[in-house]
């Protein structure tokens, strides 16, 4: 399918979500990705690894801005092909995150002299398991075209700059005990009723809040699963509770961890899981210039997502997309063609100053 990368970006954005694109199945648009950059925006240097697309401009400019977007999508649920109702586009990937590729697409090829070096990343694998997301492929095989002073992710966020990211942590806490029939429970130890103690203690817990920047981040230690027992009359003798641990991103890692180390001390835990956050990194010059250009509003991202990868490659990263995320993965996907327009105005003025 050709891509009409100077149509505007709501129609941009109806061309991408008809390129049916399941993680794992990003070979066809990815194809027309390439095609349309290098037949359109003759001003970039445009490189294809697997089924990642990447373009860049080298103006010599003092900084250098990265736009990703990932063109995947979750599996289809009766919600394709595109249906237009006035201005409100539905289908999937519409939120999830079609319109923020198009916002990027259109000033791929309609902003030939921006004000900062620009990289657009048109990534695969985005909805699947972190092994096989392409800005990791890349980092690894093509590491300089991650290097910038500001990434803008597309991921959908009402059209308002989302700064950082929140890191989460997955727990197992373990109690032990010890066998019997439950005719004779006596005769055990229930390592279920083990779990009491930890129960209460995040029931009691005080979310931590942090103003990083300006903006407000909320903690939350959520218990998330419970298995334990083996059969109807045996007293169990192990259980297990699943915490989850979302942390501002003033905390590490290794911070997060040892702070629920000391909230269920005495119990053993074990980390199954990680992601650590991101700074917002508003007081860096080209992110400064990004929220300005939006009107001077931020808000603090409460989620995790790739802005953390960016991050960990030591620049401030920001999501900023149109689109509600909470409609993202529904089957009731839709996006509002005037937040589209919104992004891409913003955007377009944070790269030419007009």
């Amino acid at each position: 399918m050709a891509l009409d990368l100077h149509a505007d970006p709501v129609d941009i954005t109806a061309e991408l979500v008809d390129i049916q694109s399941v993680s794992g199945e990003e070979a066809v648009i990815a194809d027309a990705v390439a095609a349309a950059l290098t037949g359109q925006a003759g001003h970039l240097e445009v490189v294809r690894n697997g089924d990642t697309v990447l373009a860049r401009t080298n103006l010599g400019r003092p900084s250098r801005v990265i736009f990703a977007g990932h063109l995947d999508t979750v599996p289809v649920n009766e919600n394709l092909p595109l249906r237009r109702d006035g201005d409100i586009l539905h289908g999937l990937g519409t939120v999830d995150m079609k319109g923020g590729d198009a916002v990027f697409l259109s000033l791929a090829a309609t902003v030939p002299e921006p004000r900062h070096d620009v990289t657009f990343v048109f990534y695969d694998c985005e909805e699947v398991d972190a092994a096989r997301n392409g800005l990791g492929r890349i980092e690894r095989e093509l590491p300089d075209w991650l290097q910038a002073d500001l990434a803008v992710v597309g991921e959908p966020s009402n059209a308002v700059i989302e700064a950082g990211c929140q890191g989460t942590m997955r727990v197992e806490l373990r109690t032990a005990g010890r066998r019997a029939h439950t005719a004779r429970a006596w005769m055990g130890e229930n390592a279920i009723h083990a779990l009491g103690e930890p129960m209460r203690r995040l029931t009691a817990y005080a979310a931590r809040e942090v103003e990083i920047d300006g903006l407000r981040y909320r903690e939350g230690l959520q218990a998330v699963r419970v298995s334990g027992g083996v059969a109807g009359n045996v007293v169990p003798d192990e259980a297990v509770l699943t915490i989850n641990f979302r942390f501002a991103p003033d905390r590490s890692g290794e911070q997060a961890e040892k702070h629920l180390r000391e909230v269920f001390d005495g119990f053993e835990l074990s980390v199954v899981d990680l992601s650590p956050g991101a700074l917002p990194g508003l007081s860096a010059p080209a992110a400064a210039e990004l929220v300005q250009a939006a009107g001077g509003q931020a808000a603090a991202k409460l989620g995790w997502t790739d802005v953390a990868r960016f991050a960990a490659l030591g620049m401030p990263a920001v999501n900023f997309g149109p689109g509600d995320p909470t409609l993202a993965h529904t089957r009731e996907e839709f996006v509002h063609a005037a937040e589209i327009r919104r992004v891409a105005g913003v955007l377009r003025e944070f790269l030419t100053g007009r």
